[in-house]
């Protein structure tokens, strides 16, 4: 029973709406989650993408979607003023955390996507990614003095390499079994995929 992988870059609104569901479906069918956050600079650089919110009448729609996906989940909902924003200080805290406790990362994780649409907060303040770690018992301090080191930094950056080798270019993004879905609107069909062990 293979964990889902779950890709993703903090600046992603779908990826915080995959995030508010993907737990339920992995529960139905006892598996775990691993989370990956990544750069989508990168990618998009790679694919010749843009972000939605930089693209004339694409980008209207995703605010329109966005806010009715949020009604539908009954969730708050509020795009931070600058988007998209820089997520480095986020995705490095992540893999900081992460090898000393799976499960603090991802809380730190979640509450990083809270802040940034549920309350429209910058999330690419490394004060305020400092206080969110804080806030889960992370140590200020030393996570601070490693959010720039040469470690730390490659870390991501091999993350973000293996991600686009993978064929992974947007967020959210899941592998299932090493079978590959894009989009938080595919979770119903993983749901299926699943229950029917692939199609």
């Amino acid at each position: 029973m293979t964990p889902i992988e779950f890709w993703f870059d903090f600046a992603s609104p779908y990826a915080y709406f995959g995030a508010l569901q993907l737990d339920d479906i992995a529960d139905r069918h006892d598996r775990d989650v691993v989370w990956r956050p990544f750069l989508l600079g990168p990618a998009f650089a790679a694919t010749g993408m843009q972000p939605l919110t930089h693209m004339p009448i694409r980008g209207d729609y995703a605010r329109r979607d966005w806010a009715r996906l949020a009604r539908g989940l009954s969730v708050p909902f509020h795009l931070p003023d600058k988007h998209p924003f820089a997520t480095l200080a986020a995705s490095r805290a992540f893999y900081v955390i992460e090898p000393g406790n799976a499960e603090t990362a991802v809380r730190f994780a979640r509450h990083v996507f809270a802040l940034t649409f549920g309350e429209g907060r910058d999330t690419s303040d490394r004060a305020l990614v400092l206080d969110i770690a804080a806030g889960v018992g992370v140590d200020r301090t030393a996570l601070d003095a490693a959010l720039d080191t040469a470690d730390v930094k490659q870390v991501l950056r091999d993350r973000t390499d293996e991600a686009i080798a993978r064929g992974i270019f947007g967020s959210p993004f899941f592998i299932v079994d090493g079978e590959p879905f894009w989009g938080a609107d595919r979770l119903p069909m993983i749901d299926e995929w699943l229950t029917r062990g692939g199609w």
